[in-house]
């Protein structure tokens, strides 16, 4: 078998993987079906394969636990899963508000520190911070 074909003969095995019959193609697909089981790839401990009870399947990631996409996701599902979880919700929140609080004070701090930090060699930075403050405030 020469290299064209042995390209040729998985790009077809490729073709047909990709519609293999059951395979998921979005989530909605699956949309009120149970997992029935869940079976590791030998090759990997990131990846599964996720049988659904109607017979569909995906290939699938380990859960998320990056910090970005768990909170996107946590406040996606929310009205699904508070009604569940509310006090999971309730500390959330304390948590989510006390971050946020406390990212703007970093802020605030920041640019006073590098107000402070610039202020003797740019001179002109006093004059440009006060004709900001009167413009704000007229």
């Amino acid at each position: 078998m020469n290299n064209e074909a042995k390209w040729k003969a998985n790009q077809d095995k490729v073709a047909f993987l990709k519609q293999f019959p059951g395979l998921i193609q979005a989530w909605e697909e699956v949309q009120g079906q149970t997992v029935q089981t869940v079976i590791p790839l030998e090759t990997s401990t990131t990846f599964a394969v996720m049988i659904f009870s109607n017979g569909q399947f995906a290939i699938s990631h380990a859960p998320e636990t990056e910090p970005k996409y768990l909170r996107e996701g946590v406040e996606t599902a929310r009205t699904a899963l508070e009604p569940v979880h509310p006090r999971a919700f309730a500390e959330y929140d304390v948590l989510a508000n006390r971050d946020k609080s406390a990212t703007r004070l970093a802020r605030l701090e920041n640019i006073l520190g590098a107000i402070h930090n610039n202020v003797e060699q740019i001179p002109e930075l006093k004059d440009r911070i006060r004709s900001l403050v009167k413009e704000w405030n007229s």
